[in-house]
């Protein structure tokens, strides 16, 4: 799998498609979908160093696979995007 290009802050750094980041949208942290799913370590892992921090994985590529043990555990707050 290549890695797309960073094209904007609203698209995943893993396939491409929109994130549905709502700190991307302007809409307040904890409305989006990351605050209330969990989000697969290998996914998380997978992000490119130069676009960690920028970008957002969407529902899709975040999304735990059944060979995950754990999903991510995110400490209570906003979540950088």
């Amino acid at each position: 799998m290549s890695t797309p290009p960073l094209s904007s802050p609203s698209r995943c750094p893993l396939c491409g498609g929109p994130n549905q980041c709502a700190m991307a949208a302007g809409r307040p942290p904890e409305s989006c979908w990351c605050m209330t799913q969990p989000i697969a370590p290998a996914a998380l892992a997978a992000v490119p160093e130069a676009q960690r921090g920028k970008a957002c994985v969407c529902p899709a590529c975040g999304a735990p696979s059944s060979n995950d043990q754990q999903p991510f555990a995110r400490p209570p707050g906003p979540a950088p995007i």
